[in-house]
C-alpha cells in the first residue's frame, strides 16, 4: 500500500477520552486545531549579535552586474525609478517632475530614483494551511518568519531595502519595501500578526501563481527569497525527474534575479512517530486516512515516500538555479543559514547563472 506524500499533520485517531484531553501541550497543540497567533516573539527572531560576521553573498545585484559595491565620495542620485511622491518646493528638482500624477491627482508629484548601489530584497511568504502546524519548538510559519529575519539582518546594509509579500490561500498581502533595522522589524511584526489561515479554506492561490506574481510587481532585480514548504496539494508525484508546477516559475523568477529559497519542515513530516493508529489528514485538502504508525513496514514506506518528496523538491529548486536552505523546527535555525551562507561563498557565482530556455 502507498501513501500520498503531500501529508498534512499528522492527527491523532478520534477517541472520546480525545476530547477531554488536557490542554497545554504548547506547540504541539497545532497538530489538533490551528494555531490562534504566532508561537514565536518578536525579540528571538533572529540574534542579531551572532549574525554581525556573517554576509550573504549577493553575486547578481540589479542588472546581474555588483554595481555599487564601491561607494563614490559623493554617489549620484541613480537612474532606476521609484515611486512617486509630492513635491517639495526647494528641496526637490523641478526635472525630475511626474506630470502623469500631477494630472491625476491635481497636486505636484516628483519621481523618486533609487541609487544603483542599493540593494532590494523582497520576501514571499507562505502562510496556506499546510504551514500552520508544528511538533518541535514553533510551527513551520514561524520558522518561515524566522528564516526571512535572519536573511534581512544578514542583507541589510545602508540603503538597501527589504519587501515581503504574505501568501494566503486566497491573496496576497504586499508590505512595501523600506530600508533600515526598525522598518524590517516593523515587517516582521507584520507578517507575525497575519490572521491564521483556516484549515480547509477556499482560493485558487498556489504557489506557482504567488512567485509569478513576485515576478511581475516587482521589476526592479534584486535578491528574492521564497519562503515554503513546497507542498502542494494534490501532488503525489515522487519522481524527481517530473518538475513540480511551481519550477518553471521559479525559473523564470531566477532570470532576472538571485533567488533563494527556505523550505521548511517539521520533523513528523520526515520521520513519523511511533504513536500507533493516527489519522493522517490534509489541511489544504478532503484527504484522511488512518495508519498505524507501530506497523514497521507502514512507517518504512511513509518515512521512504516523504524522503522522495523532499529529494525531488530539492532537484526542482537546483534545476531552478536557485539556493537552498531547509530548516527544520526541531533545529537552530541560525546555525543552519549561518552554515548555509559560509558554503554558499563558493558556489554562489556559480548556482546563479541564468537559466537557459526561459523566457523573461
Amino acid at each position: 500500500m502507498s501513501f500520498p506524500p503531500s501529508f498534512g499533520p499528522p492527527q491523532p485517531a478520534w477517541t472520546p477520552s480525545a476530547q477531554n484531553a488536557p490542554s497545554g501541550l504548547g506547540v504541539a497543540e497545532t497538530v489538533l486545531h490551528p494555531p490562534t497567533g504566532a508561537t514565536l516573539p518578536l525579540s528571538q527572531l533572529a540574534p542579531e549579535a551572532a549574525l554581525r560576521r556573517l554576509e550573504l553573498t549577493v553575486v547578481r545585484r540589479l542588472e546581474g552586474f555588483l554595481h555599487g559595491d564601491h561607494i563614490g565620495l559623493l554617489p549620484g542620485a541613480g537612474s532606476d525609478i521609484n515611486d512617486a511622491r509630492p513635491y517639495q518646493p526647494g528641496q526637490d528638482d523641478v526635472r525630475r517632475m511626474d506630470w502623469a500624477v500631477t494630472a491625476r491627482t491635481t497636486e505636484p508629484h516628483v519621481r523618486d530614483t533609487i541609487a544603483d548601489r542599493e540593494l532590494e530584497v523582497w520576501a514571499l511568504l507562505d502562510v496556506t494551511p499546510s504551514m500552520n502546524w508544528g511538533t518541535q519548538g514553533m510551527t513551520k510559519r514561524d520558522l518561515g518568519i524566522a528564516g526571512i529575519a535572519t536573511i534581512g539582518f544578514l542583507t541589510q546594509r545602508m540603503g538597501d531595502r527589504f519587501g515581503g509579500l504574505v501568501m494566503r490561500q486566497d491573496s496576497i498581502r504586499r508590505i512595501p519595501a523600506r530600508s533600515g533595522r526598525t522598518a524590517l522589524y516593523g515587517l516582521l511584526r507584520s507578517m507575525l500578526t497575519e490572521p491564521i489561515v483556516p484549515d480547509h479554506a477556499t482560493g485558487e492561490m498556489t504557489l506557482a501563481r504567488g512567485i509569478e506574481q513576485l515576478n511581475r510587481t516587482e521589476r526592479r532585480r534584486g535578491m528574492r527569497v521564497v519562503v515554503s514548504d513546497f507542498l502542494t496539494p494534490g501532488d503525489h508525484e515522487l519522481d524527481a525527474s517530473v518538475p513540480p508546477e511551481w519550477e518553471r516559475s521559479l525559473r523564470r523568477l531566477s532570470v532576472r534575479n538571485q533567488v533563494l529559497c527556505i523550505e521548511v519542515i517539521d520533523a513528523a513530516e520526515t520521520d513519523f512517530p511511533d504513536m500507533g493508529e493516527i489519522l493522517i489528514r490534509d489541511p489544504e485538502t478532503n484527504f484522511a486516512r488512518y495508519v498505524n504508525t507501530s506497523d514497521p513496514a507502514a512507517k518504512q514506506r511513509m518515512d521512504a515516500a516523504s524522503a522522495a518528496q523532499r529529494a525531488r523538491v530539492a532537484t526542482a529548486i537546483r534545476r531552478a538555479g536557485a539556493g537552498h536552505i531547509r530548516l527544520r523546527t526541531d533545529s537552530d535555525w541560525v546555525t543552519d543559514i549561518a552554515r548555509f551562507v559560509l558554503g554558499y561563498r563558493r558556489v554562489a557565482s556559480m548556482l546563479h547563472q541564468p537559466p537557459q530556455g526561459v523566457a523573461k
